[in-house]
């Protein structure tokens, strides 16, 4: 029916969940995150800032942190698309640059704090696994697997060893906070990576050669 709410069941069955409730408790989540660290908040104040009881976020969500994994996933995933349309080199290239320079950023702050939770809570990190984790990696793997169609990986390196050498770096700056994740960074550790394995490209990271 036109102007109805859209509506969704919440985990276990339980009353439907509202969609417009649903993205206001995640889009206070993100709010408060962008000041406060994930250990800081409480469901209280995401209650609070989204104008709904306490009871409601406990009806679909077990803590704070799940919250804030849903919220993450929402936020991150449209700013982060894997084009189609373009090389798969420079489809990869493209992708990276989006998730760096997010994680240079207050999303990264989330992540690296979730990923702290996780250690003390093995559930925390089989759900970030589970909701965001293994989703992005097929995502990468479909695109390296369109690249290998066109351009054969060096001897010994599979899709699995190419997205950690690519994607890795990202995360030891993240979390050990190293090396920034910094223009140069973000500019250059792509190109030297597609260098390695034989792609050449040009300043605008177009693919222009094969080694």
């Amino acid at each position: 029916m036109e102007g109805k709410e859209t509506e969704r069941k919440g985990k276990g069955g339980g009353r439907p969940r509202s969609e417009s409730t649903r993205r206001s408790i995640l889009s206070a989540t993100i709010t408060l995150l962008q000041d406060e660290s994930l250990q800081s908040i409480t469901v209280e104040a995401i209650a609070r800032e989204a104008g709904v009881s306490k009871a409601t976020i406990y009806r679909w969500w077990s803590s704070k942190t799940a919250v804030a994994i849903d919220a993450f996933i929402e936020n991150h995933l449209v700013k982060t698309p894997m084009p189609y349309d373009v090389h798969p080199a420079e489809a990869l290239i493209r992708h990276w640059r989006l998730m760096a320079d997010q994680y240079r950023g207050f999303p990264g702050r989330i992540v690296a704090q979730i990923l702290a939770e996780g250690q003390s809570d093995p559930e925390i990190m089989r759900e970030f696994r589970q909701r965001f984790h293994y989703g992005r990696r097929a995502v990468v793997r479909e695109v390296i697997e369109n690249l290998k169609a066109v351009h054969p990986l060096p001897e010994g390196l599979g899709s699995e060893q190419l997205m950690d050498m690519f994607y890795a770096p990202i995360y030891m700056r993240l979390l050990w906070g190293h090396a920034p994740i910094d223009d140069e960074f973000i500019l250059e550790y792509p190109r030297s990576v597609m260098s390695l394995i034989g792609i050449h490209l040009d300043e605008n990271d177009k693919v222009v050669a094969f080694a």
